[in-house]
């Protein structure tokens, strides 16, 4: 995880994360994470693959997930999915170590677009995009 400064409280990313049952339980672990990105990463298990014994794809897509949501929660308020879709390119297998990088590509308003690459080494597992939208706070206006 990027290093935190001494005598610092939790950022948004740490903060959230930490909260992250879905991700603890997959074993998803934050490596480091900065303005608009992040890098996580995720040891694919026995109990996540599917019948034809290669990696399910609503795991490989939590991860994905997991690592949108750390790039674009690095402006500080709570933003959240508005949609994201995935391309699975190559079989995960039990055992692969799968990485995800999350890079912001833009920001408008409230909205952003992010793309994440899942690799397993240097072979692309997946592609997967993220729209996001911040969420208002209580004082703004509708």
């Amino acid at each position: 995880m990027t290093p935190q400064a001494p005598g610092t409280a939790p950022g948004p990313v740490e903060t959230m994360f930490a909260a992250d049952e879905a991700s603890r339980r997959l074993g998803i672990e934050l490596l480091e994470h900065g303005e608009g990105t992040a890098v996580l990463r995720m040891t694919v298990t026995a109990s996540q693959v599917n019948g034809h014994r290669i990696a399910h794809g609503g795991h490989v897509f939590l991860l994905a997930d997991t690592a949108f949501a750390c790039a674009c929660n690095s402006h500080g308020p709570v933003t959240v999915a508005a949609g994201a879709d995935i391309d699975f390119i190559a079989p995960a297998y039990e055992g692969d170590v799968l990485v995800a990088t999350a890079r912001e590509r833009v920001r408008f308003g409230r909205s952003g677009v992010y793309d994440v690459s899942v690799v397993r080494g240097d072979e692309v597992i997946a592609e997967f995009r993220g729209r996001s939208r911040t969420l208002r706070t209580q004082d703004e206006e509708p």
